[in-house]
């Protein structure tokens, strides 16, 4: 199949070539449209009144100075317009509950979903002070793609992942279908006269029973639908 791979971390991010490795596994390539420099917490910003430079490393690799929908923008309209599924990530950090909304990450899948195209956003969770194994996480998503793949996805649909932050000794936990969590995210700021610091603990964010907070934080792959079309309209436009 055409897969088209890209994140909000950057071109060079650790967490792309994790799932460039992962789908090494699982014998499949896939064309790189992924940003020139980091763009987390864009959401689903685009790109229209400015030019958007296009870098070619190579022939399957192109590097965006726009966003993440930027990226799937341009892969669906110029580079690779074929594509059957676009991956993101793997984000270095969650993309949990109301996360989507903010998630660059998340962005590029769900403008994917809008075209009718299916598409799997792929987040680790990271605990503070603590390194990502991006080997376990490559690991982690080979399995995760496999058992996706072979499930069917709605047009107007995507796979939302959240891997979770697992001691070496941890056994692979499984893959749990859950709700995205509907609780804010904490808001906490630290003063210094006039300004203001973010300071609220990630770890600490409410949580719905059984939602994909719940799910991730307590050691298990989360995996939620999320659908951007209505029913009725789904089955209009391109099909997956």
């Amino acid at each position: 199949m055409t897969i088209v791979l890209t994140n909000d971390d950057g071109v060079d991010a650790p967490g792309l070539q994790a799932l460039q490795a992962a789908l090494q596994q699982l014998d499949q390539t896939a064309v790189v449209i992924a940003p020139q420099g980091p763009w987390s917490g864009c959401s689903h910003q685009v790109t229209t009144a400015a030019a958007i430079q296009v870098q070619q490393r190579s022939p399957s690799e192109y590097a965006i100075s726009g966003t993440p929908a930027d990226c799937v923008r341009l892969a669906l309209s110029h580079f690779c317009p074929q594509v059957r599924w676009v991956l993101s990530g793997i984000n270095a950090g969650g993309n949990l509950g109301a996360d989507v909304y903010i998630s660059g990450t998340v962005a590029a899948v769900r403008e994917a979903a809008l075209h009718r195209i299916p598409g799997i956003a792929l987040s680790q969770y990271r605990r503070r002070q603590q390194a990502i194994d991006w080997q376990r996480s490559t690991h982690l998503a080979v399995k995760v793609l496999q058992e996706l793949w072979a499930k069917p996805l709605p047009p107007g649909s995507f796979w939302n992942v959240n891997l979770p932050h697992l001691n070496p000794e941890e056994s692979d936990p499984p893959l749990v279908f859950c709700n995205p969590c509907s609780q804010p995210l904490p808001v906490y700021y630290r003063q210094e006269q006039d300004q203001f610091y973010y300071s609220a603990d990630y770890s600490l964010r409410k949580r719905d029973p059984n939602s994909d907070v719940e799910v991730c934080f307590s050691g298990q792959i989360a995996v939620s639908q999320c659908q951007v079309t209505p029913p009725s309209a789904s089955g209009v436009g391109r099909s997956p």
